[in-house]
């Protein structure tokens, strides 16, 4: 993982989360905005996913615990597809609330797994 990417993936979950958050608060359902927000977040940690396999076999392999790593990952990409399936099917304002709640905590994880990647020592 190189750390450009990881600021744009920790920068779009927040902006997804504050959105959502935001929108929520404010008293809104779910939009296609809020929605496509998460989506574009998980599009980004689909592709971080395929960079972790990736990696490894080009030499890079991760200075911290790989197990810890991609428990975080398949939770990051597990987080926004659970947060739109249930304001999908709620429609309610505080489902987005939650959206927004699941984006922070995917750019947490992202923070996380961008040390263990690069900087932590095993």
């Amino acid at each position: 993982m190189i750390l450009w990417f990881t600021i744009v993936e920790v920068a779009v979950a927040v902006l997804a989360g504050l959105l959502c958050l935001i929108a929520g608060l404010a008293g809104r359902r779910p939009s296609d905005l809020t929605v496509g927000s998460l989506a574009l977040l998980e599009l980004l940690l689909i592709a971080q996913i395929v960079v972790a396999i990736i990696a490894p076999f080009a030499g890079n392999l991760p200075t911290g615990s790989a197990l810890e790593f991609w428990v975080y990952l398949v939770s990051a990409a597990l987080l926004p597809v659970a947060g739109v399936a249930w304001a999908l099917l709620e429609r309610s304002r505080w489902s987005t609330v939650i959206m927004g709640i699941a984006a922070l905590a995917v750019a947490v994880m992202v923070w996380r797994m961008y040390a263990i990647w690069t900087v932590q020592i095993a």
